[in-house]
């Protein structure tokens, strides 16, 4: 990458919005080896807008509870620290998404896509030794906010990649890197890493594409997610391109592309939630 576009990704992925200030605080939390899950209850407590769509999220068919959360300390005990955390910090993110933006990006279908992403990667995390589901579902959530970042601070060229990508039949990524000479993969990973995310998301953003693929638990439930999610049509998943799942993947999960969709049955109500939750 040139220093030029290293300029300009930067600014582009300093020029975010910033986090409502609870959730600049909950970024400070996490910088703090002292803080406990008390301290991160009385921070999303006080901001009433992002309690409700906290306890809207854990209360979905995604995480499957055996009882009703009622309150954001319930949630903690259920699902712990750092999964609220990520949590909340995903839902400022999405919260981020612009109304409309010049680059023609359908932002509506792309939150789609992403939560359906995440839903799947969360149920195949189930089965992936040391894949961890709240953090699989995260990343799924988070896997191509790049898009974003280029829809609003590069439009002219975010478009023109949407249009080659289409007109080529080629993956999105690949006509970034032509066009661009960086993908979303690339701002996507800048921005979490930005945000203080762990180290194993941002990882699995920065190498969630062929070739530069990583063999690791969380990218191959992310991988196979993303690849069921487009060929599902669950949402805007940038082209038509679809992946068939490298043999490391296989190997984790037990079989191609086409045996893990059978096997994981009917993902109707995985759609229907992210088309709900898309519109919170």
């Amino acid at each position: 990458m040139s220093p030029e576009l290293s300029k300009k990704l930067a600014a582009a992925v300093d020029g975010m919005p910033a986090f409502p200030k609870s959730v600049q605080k909950i970024l400070e939390l996490t910088r703090d080896v002292n803080s406990t899950p008390k301290d991160l209850v009385q921070v999303i407590d006080k901001d009433p807008v992002v309690t409700v769509k906290v306890l809207r999220v854990v209360n979905s068919a995604y995480y499957s509870l055996p009882k009703q959360i009622t309150s954001i300390n319930h949630a903690v005990v259920y699902l712990g620290f750092n999964t609220i955390k990520n949590l909340a910090l995903s839902i400022a993110a999405i919260g981020m998404l612009p109304a409309s933006n010049a680059a023609g990006f359908d932002g509506q279908q792309y939150l789609i896509h992403s939560l359906s992403t995440a839903g799947i990667a969360k149920q195949l995390a189930l089965r992936v030794a040391d894949a961890e589901p709240m953090d699989c579902f995260i990343a799924g959530l988070l896997h191509d906010f790049g898009k974003v970042v280029f829809a609003q601070f590069m439009p002219e060229e975010f478009r023109q990649a949407l249009q080659n990508s289409q007109l080529n039949q080629t993956s999105l990524h690949v006509a970034l890197n032509e066009l661009i000479g960086a993908d979303h993969s690339v701002v996507g990973a800048m921005l979490v890493e930005k945000w203080r995310f762990p180290a194993d998301l941002v990882e699995t953003i920065r190498h969630q594409h062929t070739p530069e693929l990583m063999d690791t638990p969380m990218i191959a439930c992310v991988f196979a997610a993303n690849q069921i999610s487009k060929k599902l049509e669950f949402g805007f998943g940038g082209n038509a391109c679809i992946d068939e799942l490298p043999p490391s993947i296989v190997k984790r999960l037990g079989g191609s592309l086409d045996e893990v969709i059978v096997s994981l049955g009917d993902l109707s109500s995985v759609f229907e939630d992210a088309r709900l939750f898309s519109k919170m």
